[in-house]
């Protein structure tokens, strides 16, 4: 019979999600700072709000939501 697999470590999983939500927070704002400077050969004339927009919210996705999603996964006492 085979060995039933290991089962990951929730902390592990957790860690791995709160890090892509951080990337992602930079990647928003990053785009967003591309949008607002209008230099960008390769991509299109978007609306410099449309770039605030991306970066507050990459701003929040980076600051805020690893926070709240701590807060959400903690166990309770």
């Amino acid at each position: 019979m085979r060995a039933p697999p290991p089962l990951r470590d929730p902390a592990a999983t957790r860690f791995a999600v709160l890090q892509l939500v951080r990337l992602s927070g930079v990647l928003l704002a990053f785009a967003g700072v591309l949008i607002i400077s209008g230099n960008v050969s390769w991509m299109p004339k978007l609306p410099e709000a449309l770039g605030l927009v991306l970066v507050l919210a990459g701003l929040a996705d980076f600051f805020a939501a690893p926070k709240l999603l701590a807060r959400r996964w903690k166990s309770k006492p």
